[in-house]
């Protein structure tokens, strides 16, 4: 069972190959054929606290995750009044080889939920290079009667990619947002709830990598 330990500072540079689907055509180029390293330098957030998330590289450097388990925003019965809205914000260093620069094509998010009829719930992702204005953030929305797991896909295409420098370390800053509005459903009565994360490391955030060689 893959259950990494992030702390700030950690190399993470893991190859837990159960952590990883097939890998997609949403990678753009050829990877790099040496090793991939991701230094977390920052956890921020409700939906992380220490110890509660977990970062890995796919050994055939196309993707990375990041694994929860404590990750749930909820309303209603057993909540408290700050419960409704959780969030995450990773400060991720990542190390590549010389000659390459990468960007994020696509996000697969995941998770469950349990919505009462007229509660909603709302997913919300956003990632950038630190120092660059370009962001890019998109919201998934749910509502109820939903009881379920969850994907939604956030992707990237041709023009609109964004890479990180050539030759430059910029921090990529990736924030997650999970929200759950109890609407005309009874909160007295009732529990609603959405989360991201994991009790044994099989459901995971994975962000796919594009890659291009630097002139």
């Amino acid at each position: 069972m893959f259950r990494p330990v992030l702390t700030a500072g950690a190399a993470v540079a893991l190859m837990a190959a159960a952590s990883f689907a097939p890998s997609s055509a949403s990678s753009e180029g050829v990877p790099p054929p040496d090793r991939v390293v991701i230094d977390v330098v920052a956890v921020n957030g409700s939906g992380c606290p220490a110890g509660t998330a977990a970062v890995a590289v796919a050994p055939d450097n196309t993707a990375f995750t990041v694994t929860y388990s404590k990750y749930l925003a909820q309303v209603g019965v057993g909540a408290r009044p700050t419960d409704f809205r959780k969030n995450c914000q990773l400060g991720l260093n990542v190390h590549v080889p010389q000659g390459f620069t990468y960007a994020v094509a696509k996000a697969d998010y995941r998770g469950f939920a349990h919505l009462e009829s007229g509660a909603s719930g709302m997913e919300r992702a956003s990632y950038y290079f630190q120092g660059m204005s370009h962001t890019t953030s998109v919201s998934h929305r749910f509502t109820g009667p939903y009881s379920d797991d969850w994907q939604t896909t956030d992707e990237t295409g041709g023009a609109d990619i964004v890479y990180a420098p050539c030759g430059v370390s910029r921090i990529l800053n990736v924030n997650t947002e999970l929200r759950v509005g109890a609407g005309t459903s009874d909160p007295a009565a009732t529990t609603s709830f959405m989360a991201m994360d994991s009790t044994d490391g099989s459901v995971s955030t994975i962000y796919h990598f594009a890659w291009k060689e630097c002139p």
